[in-house]
C-alpha cells in the first residue's frame, strides 16, 4: 500500500509551555477510497527537533502493515539524517558525531529506526512555511495541539 505522511512540530517559542506535533496520513485502500488519519499531541519542556522526530515516529508506528511511505517534513533535522546517511555514521561511531560529541535524542532516533524498519520510506523535505498546502496542513494541526489545554502526551517523553 502507498502512504503519504505529513508531519510538523511546533515549539511555540516557550520552552516552559506546551509544544505540539501533528501528523496527517493519506492512503488509498484496496477498493480505491482515499482515507485520512490525523494525530496531534503535545508535551512540555522539549525542543522542536524532538517534536519533529516524534511526529515522524507516530506516523510510522500508526501503520499496521508494511507500506511504501513518502514522509514529508519541514525539518532538515529529520530529512538529512536519512537522506545524507547521518544515521549510518552515528551507529558506526557509537552515536557520536563531529568531535566525538554525543548525538542528541538517541532514544527517539532508535525508536524512529524501529518504526521505519518494516516499511520502504522515502523522506522528503517540504521546505519551510512557503505556502505548500501539505506543509501548512500539518503546521495547523501541530499549532492546534500546542495551543490546546487538553494534550495527548506520549509517556515515553516525560523523562
Amino acid at each position: 500500500m502507498n502512504v503519504k505522511i505529513y508531519t510538523d512540530g511546533s515549539a511555540r517559542g516557550n520552552p516552559d509551555g506546551p509544544g505540539g506535533y501533528g501528523v496527517v496520513i493519506h492512503y488509498v485502500d484496496p477498493k480505491g477510497a482515499l482515507h485520512t488519519r490525523e494525530y496531534s499531541g503535545g508535551y512540555k519542556k522539549t525542543t522542536n527537533n524532538r517534536m519533529e522526530l516524534m511526529a515522524a515516529i507516530i506516523g510510522l508506528e500508526a501503520l499496521n502493515q508494511p507500506c511504501n511511505v513518502e514522509l514529508y517534513s519541514d525539518s532538515q533535522y529529520v530529512i538529512k539524517a536519512f537522506n545524507e546517511h547521518w544515521i549510518d555514521g552515528w551507529i558506526q561511531k557509537d552515536w557520536k558525531r563531529g568531535k566525538n560529541e554525543p548525538v542528541k535524542n538517541v532514544d527517539l532516533w532508535k525508536r524512529l529506526l524501529a518504526a521505519k524498519k518494516p516499511h520502504e520510506v522515502t523522506f522528503i523535505w517540504v521546505k519551510g512555511h512557503n505556502g505548500h498546502p501539505q506543509n501548512e496542513r500539518c503546521d495547523q494541526l501541530a499549532t492546534k495541539a500546542a495551543d490546546g489545554d487538553s494534550l495527548m502526551v506520549d509517556e515515553g517523553l516525560m523523562s
